[in-house]
């Protein structure tokens, strides 16, 4: 089956670069036109659920496309859109017609407007804000109504400006409260290094604003020189990307420079933070923490965080990302390996945190599955970890999650263990052959995953290697953050009966796959330059059962609170997915075992109701939510420091989550003591891993499942034997 994928895939790729199946030309002289002309056919012909080009859709583009320009509203004006809005309703005859003229307009239009705006946040902050005024700040922006005339942007800009200095400001504050603190210790408190704090001298709250101030500027200063040296094509990919992404949100146009940073990604190579980040609304949000990588290793970043202000190690100020372009956010937190970058962090919580992390070269071998065995009530268990379905696609043969999984557990195997806990939490997924080869070292034969191409019947994947590795108890562990694969596999395994779902209320809903096609192929004698890539959806997953994980997802047989539950980070929550819809059934035999699941399911239901931990957990997540709403500010000192304060007192009611601890020990397979007798480094990542693993109250729970379903085997299995 995975050659039919390559040939299909392949063929696709030929038909496109040779045009051999379609009579269009596509050589228009005018780079611009050529790439709407290249586009357009590509989603018609190729995207697994082609729109309708109308008035509908030239809505949907008008709206995203002004948004994203201005998500702040703090560029046009209310006369602005009314002009704009002559084009409503003619986007599709334009797009069509590979007809700019909308573009240009707006384009034109917003450039003027930012050179406007340069002078108005200028002339505002040379003035001192007065943080005694009892007024609020809404960051409501997508219910604000553009601005009808210069004296309401004036004081938009005002309100989003002293909103941010308000920020610089308590910073500065707190800092000359804990200097003078510190001016205040003996003699002997003192060393070289903190003698500043000793001569510090006092400064009025009057030349702390100003400092804010201008902190504030030179993060809007930094901000515009990005801004100012944004090319015509840039804002053209914006535009292009706000029709494509109107197909749904895995559809994506990489313009030259973006194509090649996707294509050092897909390789492996990745040099920085190892995070992947993603743009929403304003803000810059952590999107994936990519293991091995740096900020992997510091331990302090996390999925959801909002990344602020970035500061270089050998710069004083930070430059406010906040509004900030994706990519030239990403420029300045990239950098040469062992360089330090500061980041100051909007964490999930909405707490405001700076950490510090040494930019390096992601360590591949951390996506890689690893192990562990742990005794639970004299019980030897074993737990796999799967950051990732990887492959290598020139060469199956090589390294690839399946094979490894399959070492892993036959040497789990061999050190006795009774039953196996398989971990994909924030698996974002990774190769489709990969989680056929897995689900069939849990069941004898059988189809696994069901997949739909537009206009094409359904194919089934299945597995057909009547060898089963794991026959025992098996627990997968997944949550919000499970995407793509390993829904498949966390889907296949619960229609079968095979294995109990452990997680979040349902994983990420993820059930389409996408393709990467170099536009370039399709040109003809191309005088254009680089025409960039295309990244569009193909296919569509679905279980066995006939359902798609598409939105829905995978919802677990036991469902664990955590900080992400009431947080809209799935699927579902992003822009115009592709619906949830199902197919017909395949056949398929239920796993024949003597485990009972109901009463298994009940006994762990049963224990998290009174789990003290869990219950935390909950409230924590219900915070995190009302933190993450809030919507309403209040621009006086007073009162901001005052809400900031209650923010923080009841995040202390939190810290005791990071406290909990098990009494389980993890211990590393015999093949990797080894080792780390070779290799320092990887017994420190392990030892790490260990220390998480008995800290984590979901592997414990998962545990405790594991032993429960071993007694329910022994107590069918002797009541079976009696009948026999």
């Amino acid at each position: 089956m995975k050659g039919n994928y390559k040939f299909l895939l392949l063929a696709l790729l030929i038909a496109f670069a040779s045009c051999s199946f379609t009579s269009k030309k596509f050589d228009d002289p005018d780079k611009d036109k050529l790439l709407i002309q290249l586009i357009t056919y590509v989603l018609d012909q190729g995207h697994f659920n082609p729109q309708d080009i109308n008035d509908e859709f030239s809505a949907n583009v008008f709206e995203d496309y002004l948004n994203q320009l201005d998500p702040f509203k703090r560029y046009f004006y209310e006369s602005d859109i009314k002009e704009f809005e002559a084009y409503k309703d003619q986007i599709d005859d334009q797009i069509k017609a590979y007809d700019v003229s909308f573009f240009s307009i707006t384009h034109e239009r917003l450039l003027k407007r930012i050179e406007e705006s340069k002078k108005i946040y200028s002339e505002i902050l040379d003035k001192p804000f007065d943080f005694s005024k009892e007024e609020t700040y809404s960051s409501d922006y997508e219910n604000l109504n553009y601005a009808s005339n210069k004296r309401e942007m004036k004081e938009r800009w005002r309100q989003q400006l002293k909103f941010s200095t308000i920020a610089n400001y308590d910073d500065a504050v707190s800092q000359r409260n804990t200097d003078l603190e510190t001016n205040n210790l003996p003699e002997s408190a003192f060393s070289a290094e903190n003698e500043k704090f000793k001569t510090n001298e006092k400064k009025s709250l009057k030349e702390i604003e100003k400092e804010a101030r201008e902190m504030t500027k030179r993060s809007l200063d930094e901000l515009y020189d990005f801004i100012d040296d944004r090319q015509r094509k840039d804002w053209f990919a914006v535009y292009i990307n706000a029709i494509v992404e109107e197909f749904d949100p895995h559809t994506f146009y990489f313009a030259p420079e973006d194509k090649d940073r996707f294509d050092v990604a897909m390789s492996g190579n990745f040099e920085g933070i190892g995070a992947r980040l993603q743009k929403k609304m304003d803000a810059i949000i952590v999107n994936e923490i990519i293991s091995g990588g740096p900020a992997w290793r510091a331990n302090e970043l996390e999925v959801g965080d909002e990344i602020m202000k970035v500061r270089q190690e050998d710069e004083e100020a930070p430059v406010n990302v906040v509004g900030m372009r994706l990519d030239d956010a990403i420029k300045l937190i990239k950098g040469p390996k062992e360089t330090i970058v500061n980041l100051t962090l909007k964490k999930v919580d909405g707490t405001i945190e700076e950490i510090s992390i040494t930019r390096d070269i992601v360590e591949i071998e951390e996506t890689y599955a690893k192990s562990s065995t742990v005794i639970k009530e004299d019980k030897k268990f074993g737990v796999i970890n799967l950051p990732k379905f990887y492959i290598n696609f020139e060469d199956y043969n090589k390294r690839n999650a399946a094979s490894d999984i399959k070492k892993e557990i036959l040497r789990l195997k061999e050190e006795g263990i009774e039953g196996l806990v398989l971990d994909l939490r924030n698996n974002g997924g990774g190769s489709l052959q990969t989680v056929v080869d897995i689900a069939g070292l849990f069941i004898e034969e059988g189809p696994i995953v069901q997949v739909k191409t537009t206009g094409e019947p359904k194919e089934v994947l299945k597995d057909k290697d009547k060898a089963i590795i794991w026959d025992g108890p098996l627990v997968i562990m997944v949550n919000e953050l499970s995407a793509s694969a390993s829904e498949i596999l966390a889907a296949a395994m619960q229609d079968y009966k095979r294995a109990i779902v452990i997680g979040s209320k349902q994983t990420y809903g993820k059930g389409t796959v996408q393709n990467v096609l170099d536009l370039n192929r399709m040109v003809r004698n191309n005088s254009n330059g680089d025409m960039g890539a295309l990244k569009f959806t193909t296919q569509k997953f679905y279980r066995v059962n006939g359902g798609s994980t598409q939105l829905e997802g995978v919802k677990s047989d036991v469902v664990v609170p955590d900080r992400y539950s009431y947080i809209n980070i799935g699927e579902k929550d992003q822009e115009n997915p592709l619906p949830w819809d199902k197919i017909d059934a395949v056949d398929y035999d239920l796993w024949g075992n003597y485990f009972d699941y109901d009463t298994t399911i009940e006994r762990s239901k049963a224990r998290m109701a009174n789990n003290e931990q869990l219950k935390l957990i909950d409230a924590n997540a219900k915070w995190v939510k009302k933190i993450r709403d809030r919507e309403i500010y209040s621009l006086n000192y007073d009162a901001y420091k005052k809400e900031m304060e209650l923010n923080e007192e009841e995040a202390k009611r939190f810290e005791k989550l990071s406290e909990y601890s098990t009494n389980l020990t993890f211990s590393s397979l015999p093949y990797e003591i080894k080792l780390m007798e070779q290799d320092s480094v990887l017994k420190e990542k392990r030892e790490r891993w260990h220390k998480s693993l008995a800290k984590d109250v979901y592997i414990e729970e998962a545990l405790n499942v594991l032993n429960d379903l071993k007694m329910t085997y022994a107590i069918k299995n002797n009541v079976a034997g009696v009948k026999n």
